[in-house]
């Protein structure tokens, strides 16, 4: 009996100490999402978790731009002109990622105002999938404080909001710019 609870105390030790190292993560489990074995049609997104009732991009109307693509929430969606659309690959990484995060592909998404054809996705180094527009890798700009900001328009003469046939935006006749 002594034999059995020392060894019981061991195998205790291990575990909570792989915990401890990050080996081990119990305790990180979505329980929010019904399990795929339910008949859950939904693919959780790479970033949040959420399902695909939640995700997807669809098209505001700006002054300055005109019509651009933004995520679900309003968020403005860009395209980075060192890029390449066919094939899609991305160049954006590391810190670059930092100020312009990928946007993650989620399969099943809502898409309104942009044709799905031009809905795609590309597999980054890391292994994630990341939306596509035409082809081209879509972000979002650290700097959008709010949805509907721009901010990222025009960043370096590379990037540039996304029109919803997958362009890249330009400013509207008659308007001279930001509006700050």
């Amino acid at each position: 009996m002594r034999k059995y609870v020392m060894t019981v105390a061991a195998a205790a030790a291990v575990a909570l100490s792989l915990t401890a190292c990050g080996a081990i993560d119990l305790t990180d489990r979505d329980t929010t999402e019904p399990a795929a074995s339910a008949g859950a049609s939904a693919a959780p997104s790479a970033s949040t978790g959420k399902s695909a009732d939640t995700a997807g991009v669809k098209v505001a109307d700006t002054a300055t731009l005109g019509k651009v693509v933004t995520d679900w929430k309003g968020w403005t969606l860009y395209r980075f002109e060192k890029d390449t659309p066919k094939p899609s690959k991305s160049v954006c990484e590391g810190e670059c990622l930092v100020k312009w995060p990928a946007v993650p592909y989620v399969q099943d998404m809502k898409i309104e105002g942009v044709d799905p054809k031009l809905i795609g996705k590309l597999t980054r180094g890391d292994g994630t999938q990341q939306l596509t527009i035409d082809g081209w890798a879509a972000y979002r700009f650290a700097a959008d404080a709010k949805p509907g900001d721009i901010k990222g328009q025009g960043v370096g003469g590379v990037w540039f909001a996304f029109t919803p046939e997958g362009k890249k935006a330009q400013a509207v006749a008659g308007t001279t710019g930001g509006g700050y």
